[in-house]
């Protein structure tokens, strides 16, 4: 069995949604943020990096959202989460998935977790107020340029769409208007409405 280590409103979502959608069988283990259990000694030796996602496997322990969701879909090669039989549509997979790993999620941590890069209080004030610019710019980039339509890569849903629901669920916190960007608007939408989906988010 797998177990998942999450916490809610966190990127923990995409990889516990790609579980669901697999028919996977595994638990989940909550996180306190608030009480700092992500930092407790128990759980850093299991992930020292003291942030969640981490998958808990047979073979070990994994962690980064991309690496969680290839896992899943190879796993459950039955669930058709991922191209798994085109190395050309599963670079595509990686590719997206990266960007909002490497690029959408730090823009957006920037609101709320500047002290990791500057020590000054200006400049994290200052980097706060860059968030909307940023997250703003990402997501047109995905709306005119990553986003085939209905999902991520076409007509095939995928892992990537289950992590840009993930992240495009903190647009409104970060001060950016979803209904700017109407192919990902929809996308959330149709997920929303998807019984999954709704299971996991009420967890």
């Amino acid at each position: 069995m797998l177990t998942l280590y999450y916490a809610p409103s966190t990127c923990a979502l995409a990889t516990h949604l790609a579980l669901e959608y697999a028919g996977a069988n595994y638990k989940t283990v909550r996180l306190d943020f608030v009480k700092q259990e992500q930092r407790s000694p128990q759980y850093l030796q299991l992930n020292p990096k003291g942030r969640v996602p981490a998958l808990v496997t047979s073979e070990g322990t994994l962690t980064e959202t991309p690496a969680l969701l290839q896992y899943i879909a190879q796993t459950h090669p039955e669930a058709k989460l991922a191209p798994l039989a085109d190395a050309f549509l599963m670079a595509k997979v990686n590719e997206f998935n990266n960007y909002l790993c490497a690029t959408v999620h730090v823009a957006h941590a920037h609101l709320r977790r500047g002290h990791r890069w500057v020590d000054d209080d200006a400049a994290v004030e200052a980097m706060k107020k860059k968030v909307p610019q940023n997250m703003g710019d990402c997501f047109e980039m995905i709306e005119g340029e990553m986003l085939k339509g209905p999902w991520v890569l076409g007509e095939q849903f995928s892992i990537c769409d289950m992590y840009l629901f993930t992240l495009a669920g903190w647009l409104k916190g970060d001060g950016v208007d979803i209904e700017r960007f109407p192919r990902v608007a929809a996308l959330r939408k149709r997920m929303e409405a998807d019984p999954v989906v709704q299971r996991v988010m009420a967890a």
